[in-house]
């Protein structure tokens, strides 16, 4: 029988135990239920993957309480999506991190030109910043299988995967299925950036963002 539990202390000291031990963790976000792991986890990252029947050229994000989490995993906003940053999150705002050589998530892509990145975000709602205060930055997916509705609710996540995932956290019915705004730094693109995916953060809403205070380059 599948492990559903409602949001409170003991019940975030117990995800991050789990995802500690390599286990599978479905959480509340500000747009979805998300099914998580240890970013630092090679096998525990492949169960995701292989639960979703997700295809592997599909990244997975890494959540976190805070912005100021990134240095501590090896990873930098470039220019201009540090101000960016500043301006949407927290909230629906995927920016592409860069990763150092000293980064150890399991979870970066090597890029065509040599690079390494990784999408991050910190969620907009307080249950799920009291989570990610308690287990750290996380790797996650949408709950559901590849191609498939995500789970608004923990009912509805709770049937897509049953006892494959070690733990439920129940924070009630989330917003709705529009997926954060994903957006890399480009040096070419207009504004020095490319919006990978238009999300919930209107592309427009960007744009006017990035001509505040000097235009689209400045750090």
């Amino acid at each position: 029988m599948s492990d559903v539990r409602q949001v409170n202390e003991e019940s975030c000291a117990l995800a991050a135990e789990l995802l500690r031990r390599g286990k599978l963790v479905v959480i509340p976000t500000d747009t979805v239920y998300g099914v998580t792991c240890d970013p630092r986890n090679a096998a525990a990252i492949d169960r995701i993957y292989a639960l979703k029947r997700r295809p592997r050229f599909k990244a997975l994000q890494v959540l976190m309480a805070s912005v100021d989490d990134l240095d501590a995993l090896g990873l930098e906003l470039p220019a201009p999506l540090n101000r960016l940053a500043a301006a949407f999150l927290p909230g629906a705002f995927s920016p592409i991190a860069v990763a150092r050589e000293d980064c150890a998530l399991k979870t970066v892509r090597e890029t065509a030109q040599g690079g390494r990145t990784q999408g991050v975000r910190v969620p907009n709602s307080a249950l799920c910043l009291e989570i990610l205060r308690a287990t750290g930055p996380i790797a996650a997916s949408s709950a559901n299988r590849s191609g498939e509705e995500s789970a608004q609710s923990v009912e509805e996540a709770v049937a897509a995967f049953g006892d494959e995932v070690a733990l439920y956290l129940d924070g009630g019915s989330t917003p709705g299925h529009v997926s954060s705004t994903v957006v890399a730094a480009d040096p070419h693109g207009r504004d020095g950036v490319a919006i990978l995916r238009e999300g919930v953060i209107p592309q427009t809403a960007i744009r006017r963002a990035l001509t505040v205070n000097g235009g689209g380059l400045g750090a």
